[in-house]
């Protein structure tokens, strides 16, 4: 599916690429230790690739950082794996479970471990002495992160703060910061999923199976397909079905939810994805519904 000619005379997702190459290339330019967070989801997945052709023909010059809940697919965890093997990558992974197994975090009465993701990487952020860390984030993903700026300064405490932002002019980026602050950068802010899905695509990239539509064994809560995992308590009035279902979003798996679809090739997702009106965090993350202000309260406190 082609985009829309812009005024440049680049098609969207050229000038969508080339800006983010831009921002990435800018930041790194200031940059003393850059990291990019690398989940191995769609988005993360499109900043790495964008990073490949940002330094080519040298190797990335980035490390890579992934805040492992425990609670991740499997599909996931060995697709990031591969991932990083065949860029010949470094990657450092910080861990939930060696928080929890310390002291330094409790597990949350209700067993999701998504919002328990800030400490583990504000330390790893800490230990590993970054000063830039790239995310994947999305401003239409969230009404919090339509509010964030492509470069978002966060304090000694690695929090943010909403009303104080910088002015973003003329593809200017300052990323400057005082010692023990640092900045996050979003290369994809401007995009929106359908452009992610175009973009893979057009670029041919790879991504977890869990993306295409499969059949698998779900029940439903909350209004929401959950896939059976050693994180979640199933209720004896869930009953498992099959169902053919996708991922829109490969998070946490015990509040990330599937969707019944036929999509099975990037083709049909994208059929799909410019059809619906509910972005994929509000249609499969039971931890963004849990208020109004769930992602605002938790990106304050330093999440992604």
């Amino acid at each position: 599916m082609s985009a829309t000619p812009t005024t440049t005379g680049l098609s969207t997702l050229e000038a969508l690429e080339s800006e983010g190459i831009h921002i990435l290339r800018e930041a790194v330019a200031t940059a003393r230790k850059p990291v990019i967070l690398f989940s191995g989801g769609k988005d993360s997945v499109a900043v790495l690739h964008l990073a490949t052709k940002a330094f080519w023909p040298g190797r990335v010059p980035i490390e890579l950082l992934h805040v492992d809940t425990g609670h991740n697919f499997d599909e996931v965890i060995a697709f990031r794996d591969a991932t990083v093997e065949r860029l010949g990558l470094r990657l450092k992974v910080a861990k939930v479970q060696d928080y929890i197994d310390d002291g330094r975090l409790r597990e949350r009465p209700d067993g999701t471990r998504n919002a328990l993701q800030t400490v583990p990487l504000l330390g790893a952020i800490a230990d590993g002495d970054y000063d830039v860390v790239f995310g994947g984030a999305r401003r239409d993903e969230e009404k919090a992160r339509a509010k964030e700026r492509v470069v978002s300064l966060r304090d000694e405490f690695g929090a943010w703060d909403p009303r104080n932002q910088r002015p973003e002019l003329w593809n200017l980026y300052n990323t400057r910061h005082l010692p023990g602050q640092h900045v996050r950068v979003f290369p994809l802010s401007n995009w929106t999923e359908l452009d992610v899905w175009r973009y893979i695509d057009r670029e041919a990239l790879e991504l977890p199976d869990l993306y295409y539509a499969h059949e698998r064994e779900v029940f439903e809560r909350d209004g929401m397909l959950l896939a059976p995992h050693p994180a979640l308590a199933r209720k004896e009035s869930e009953p498992l079905k099959r169902r053919v279902v996708r991922y829109r979003t490969v998070g946490d798996a015990s509040c990330t939810g599937a969707v019944e679809s036929a999509a099975a090739s990037v083709a049909d997702v994208i059929a799909e994805v410019a059809a619906t009106r509910i972005t994929e965090r509000g249609a499969t993350r039971a931890d963004d519904r849990a208020s109004e202000a769930a992602m605002e309260d938790r990106k304050k406190e330093g999440y992604f």
